[in-house]
């Protein structure tokens, strides 16, 4: 199995959201592609405070853009997000909970599995 199928355990990914539908691909999968500069590969749950961290480095994640099929997002909505920025938030103490078992392995080039623990998502 290509590793971008697996998860950050070494399982199978598992979807991250349908609706709304998130991913590179739009699959709902935060998978890790070559062609995707932003890498879109951690799986994340909303929160207001990232919310606003995000629009204040200039990614307004809360407006709906139509013309681009984005409804925008809200507190408790899963989204794949790039890990440059997750790892910025981190820094800022803004870093959502990620939900480990919907995000790629590909992020452990730039983090520990014990580092994203400590971040989990519980439901």
């Amino acid at each position: 199995m290509p590793s971008d199928e697996l998860n950050v355990f070494g399982d199978p990914l598992e979807p991250c959201s349908t609706t709304p539908e998130t991913g590179f691909l739009r699959d709902g999968n935060c998978r890790h592609l070559d062609r995707d500069p932003g890498r879109h590969e951690l799986c994340a749950v909303m929160t207001q405070e990232f919310l606003e961290y995000s629009r204040e480095q200039g990614n307004d994640l809360v407006t709906p853009r139509p013309e681009f099929d984005f409804p925008g997002l809200h507190p408790g909505d899963r989204w794949c997000v790039c890990l440059p920025r997750w790892i910025e938030a981190r820094e800022a103490g803004a870093a959502p909970p990620v939900v480990l078992e919907a995000t790629t392995e590909g992020v452990l080039d730039e983090l520990s599995v014990d580092e994203l623990q400590a971040y989990a998502y519980e439901a």
